[in-house]
């Protein structure tokens, strides 16, 4: 297959480009086919009496000026029941059309298409358009016979969540997940793995339900936050209610010496750390939520992670990479052992690369490496019926005392002196924290030595954040601070104000009281309007669509921290465009802060580093520039 061009950015196919008649073509990031080739795609299947499907894009190899590129096409998506079986069932005609729909028609009713005895046969006699889909990393064109086995492996997989009796009514792409799932331990028998590293609001709790609903060979062992434990009791229950469920958490925890094939035992993360019986127990599947618990490979949560036996181990993350390209192999470490090699060749091959000289061949090599073991769909590629994400900067202003302790805290610094080294990395960073408490408010920077009884007109962005909550109060709103002090500042505050109690979810929560506020916060209409959020304790795992807006009171570090606490609400069952509200104090770190965060954004998946070791290499002069929110 000839190599395509990987565009910089993803332009519009021009209609002249188009075939001028209907194509079809199985999507393997969608898990179903896609009608294309015509400029009105809805009306040339309403010509030939079949549903208009779902209307997407998709990227495709089509030629344009005289050469294949990959390309956005317009696409109708087929409904993986109603519009296979529409297709089964049409009058077929002659033409190019015609030998692409019989293609598709032929491998969904031929059964040895599932373990492919008639793929290559099948293959040889499919149109080019008909499998004109680019591989991930957009430098050739899926072989038809890929495409048909991923194909067959959908069609495969659907039946068997319907004899499984999996209650859910699963997305096209959700579906080429559990098919995707079940392939990674079905070529050879041998043990297999995987990271399910969906964005965060995709569902990746109910595809990995699916998976484990369909395999009975022995019980599996789901390991989550505590805060989660609940939350996979309750799911499992509703999708999938002919499961046995076994929650193995708290003090009196009595697992059985040999759970029965397909139950699902569930547990925390901090028991997985201190239990012995875990380990004694052979599982079928390993499901590790939230992996991010994992990153650390010395960490005793990820040696205990790599001692369990299982015959297949899944990863599920939407940020498979936080800060570090090293996150990323302490991951696959534990789900596909020995695939990135030794820790100190992975660095030396890849992360240092990548994450110092942004070198593409070192990022291609590692996603060649990596993408038969790492499933990525993005909401843009695949919820087109998403509403969208409204982003807004406030800016607020210091008062006449937060400015007075930010210049008192930075003079003080730079007189005492930042040292070298890893004592200016300590001293650089315990002024970082001072600095974004001062901007805060000056009660969470003072402490118990504040002397100040009304919190309000002290602090800019305080004043101007109980006016925003004030205004959208007929909406649900969700704030997000990293400090648990501003939290209780922001509550005693804006409980008074509102004029009702306002609820802060941190992690001093136990599990059933975080999940009774959640419950209140999406199912009752008498529960306060805001939720305040500890933005680590509830950046993941949570439901919480009932909200129209977000607002992230102070920054965090890393973007993607900040992005997986606002897909809380931006997720599938949220209806309305979601308004996100980032407050920014001028003239501060917080601008500095900012433009790293649109920085990092902009890499589109390289690695950016350490933000706070980034800042402690500065010179005095950079530095105090950053600090000042302006340039040396």
């Amino acid at each position: 297959m000839p190599d395509l061009p990987a565009p910089a950015a993803a332009p519009d196919v021009h209609p002249a480009d188009l075939p001028g008649r209907l194509q079809l073509t199985f999507l393997p990031a969608e898990g179903t086919l896609a009608w294309w080739g015509t400029a009105d795609v809805a009306a040339a299947l309403r010509a030939h009496g079949l549903p208009e499907g779902r209307p997407s894009s998709a990227r495709l190899a089509i030629p344009v000026d005289g050469e294949l590129r990959s390309v956005l096409v317009p696409v109708r998506l087929a409904d993986p029941e109603r519009d296979v079986d529409a297709l089964l069932k049409l009058d077929v005609p002659t033409g190019p059309f015609g030998d692409s729909v019989r293609t598709w028609r032929e491998a969904a009713r031929l059964p040895g298409i599932a373990d492919g005895s008639v793929r290559e046969e099948v293959a040889a006699r499919m149109p080019p358009a008909a499998h004109a889909v680019p591989n991930d990393d957009g430098t050739a064109v899926m072989s038809a016979g890929a495409a048909l086995g991923a194909f067959a492996r959908t069609l495969r997989t659907r039946a068997e969540l319907a004899v499984a009796a999996v209650d859910a009514e699963f997305r096209p792409y959700q579906l080429a997940g559990v098919a995707w799932l079940r392939s990674l331990a079905e070529d050879d028998g041998a043990s297999g793995g995987g990271v399910l590293a969906d964005e965060m609001g995709l569902g990746k709790t109910l595809q990995a339900i699916g998976l484990l609903a369909t395999r009975r060979a022995g019980p599996h062992l789901v390991v989550c936050p505590t805060s989660l434990v609940a939350n996979w009791r309750r799911e499992l229950a509703r999708f999938a209610p002919g499961t046995p469920v076994i929650v193995h958490h708290g003090p009196r925890r009595d697992l059985p010496a040999a759970p029965p094939p397909g139950a699902v035992v569930v547990t925390g993360y901090g028991v997985l750390r201190a239990d012995d019986a875990l380990p004694a127990i052979d599982w079928d599947v390993l499901i590790l939520d939230e992996a991010q618990q994992i990153k650390n490979p010395d960490a005793l949560a990820s040696r205990a992670a790599a001692r369990l036996p299982a015959r297949l181990r899944i990863a599920m993350t939407g940020t498979p990479v936080e800060n570090r390209l090293g996150e990323l192999w302490a991951i696959l470490n534990v789900t596909n052992p020995g695939l990135l090699g030794p820790r100190a060749r992975f660095r030396q091959r890849f992360a240092v690369p990548i994450e110092r000289r942004r070198s593409p061949a070192a990022a291609a090599r590692l996603n060649a490496l990596v993408a038969p073991y790492l499933l990525r769909r993005t909401k843009a590629e695949v919820l087109a019926d998403l509403p969208p994400k409204q982003h807004s900067t406030i800016t607020c202003t210091l008062t006449a005392e937060q400015e007075r302790l930010y210049r008192e805290a930075v003079d003080r610094a730079f007189a005492d002196g930042l040292g070298s080294g890893i004592e200016r990395r300590g001293r650089v960073l315990a002024l970082l924290t001072a600095l974004k408490q001062i901007c805060n408010h000056p009660a969470q920077y003072l402490g118990a030595h504040d002397t100040g009884e009304d919190l309000a007109g002290r602090s800019g962005k305080f004043d101007r954040a109980t006016e925003m909550l004030t205004e959208i109060a007929d909406d649900r709103v969700l704030v997000f601070t990293q400090y648990r002090a501003m939290g209780e500042l922001l509550a005693r505050h804006l409980s008074g104000t509102l004029g009702t109690p306002v609820p802060f979810l941190h992690g001093g929560l136990g599990p059933e009281r975080r999940d009774r506020l959640v419950q209140a916060f999406q199912n009752d209409p008498d529960a306060p309007p805001v939720l305040l959020l500890s933005l680590r304790a509830a950046g993941f795992g949570l439901n919480l669509t009932r909200a129209g807006h977000v607002v992230h009171y102070d920054r965090w570090w890393n973007p993607a921290v900040e992005d997986q606490a606002t897909d809380r609400a931006h997720r599938i069952g949220q209806r309305r465009a979601l308004n996100v509200h980032t407050l920014v104090t001028a003239g501060t770190i917080e601008e500095h802060v900012a433009a790293m965060h649109e920085s990092k954004r902009a890499l589109a998946g390289v690695v950016a580093g350490n933000a706070e070791g980034a800042l402690a290499d500065l010179s005095d002069a950079d530095l105090r520039a950053a600090l000042e929110g302006r340039t040396a």
